[in-house]
């Protein structure tokens, strides 16, 4: 994977599925990045001391509360108040299947996004042991809506996930760290770009606001406000 893996680079940055494969082989850190809004809401529910357990299908965790089934969601504002100790089982087509997979690998396994993007840089540095950090921002799926229609599609990359990569990889690169391409580019990107604005007027941004969910995406458009790392241990999100 020497080319398709970035090679030579302690950061680095590809999309998807096909992200983790390609940086999985030789990362010893793995970040995953769903803006809207899986790591988003993992990253409230941890930083008030309760448990995600991702799940590629609600079936794969019965013993844990799922997510749509009481008053929690892959909604982040639904989270707000979720009680310490609850484990939560927290399905999501993009941001949980790409965790599962990136656990896979055997590489140090963390959720990151906008809120959290200092926090979780600086945790994954300090675990990393000198090793590369690969950041995968999940993107999208064509076909496959908020709202629950269709199972599988296309990626479609994101902005909002390319920004939340962004800002990690720009905490990662201000420690003196060498970042590929990829890596540089996306956290220039982030340091360009009004958050609010992009968030609010990109297409998933609207499409959370158009399904009446506007205050979801303000939730994820704020920065550094949280101190969470969610880290993957033993399958569930817990701060690292």
């Amino acid at each position: 994977m020497g080319t398709f893996g970035q090679s030579g680079s302690a950061v680095r940055l590809e999309w998807g599925p096909s992200g983790v494969e390609a940086l999985g082989a030789d990362c010893a850190v793995l970040i995953v990045v769903d803006v809207l809004s899986f790591c988003t809401t993992v990253d409230i529910v941890v930083g008030r001391g309760a448990t995600v357990v991702p799940l590629r299908a609600p079936e794969e965790r019965p013993g844990a509360v799922l997510a749509g089934t009481g008053p929690w969601t892959l909604r982040p504002s639904s989270v707000t108040g979720i009680p310490a100790g609850t484990v939560l089982g927290l399905p999501s087509p993009n941001g949980a299947r790409l965790c599962a997979a990136a656990e896979e690998t055997g590489a140090i396994v963390f959720a990151g996004c906008l809120r959290n993007a200092t926090a979780v840089a600086a945790a994954a540095h300090r675990l990393a042991g000198g090793g590369a950090i690969g950041v995968i921002p999940a993107g999208e799926q064509w076909g496959v809506s908020f709202a629950g229609k269709g199972t599988t599609g296309a990626l479609r990359p994101g902005v909002e996930d390319h920004l939340g990569a962004g800002a990690i990889a720009a905490a990662l690169l201000a420690n003196g760290l060498p970042g590929s391409p990829e890596a540089v580019l996306a956290a220039a990107a982030f340091r360009a770009t009004d958050l609010a604005t992009a968030l609010h007027g990109c297409v998933s941004g609207r499409e959370l606001a158009d399904a009446g969910h506007r205050g979801d995406v303000g939730l994820a458009a704020e920065f550094d406000t949280s101190e969470a790392a969610p880290l993957l241990t033993g399958g569930a999100l817990r701060h690292g």
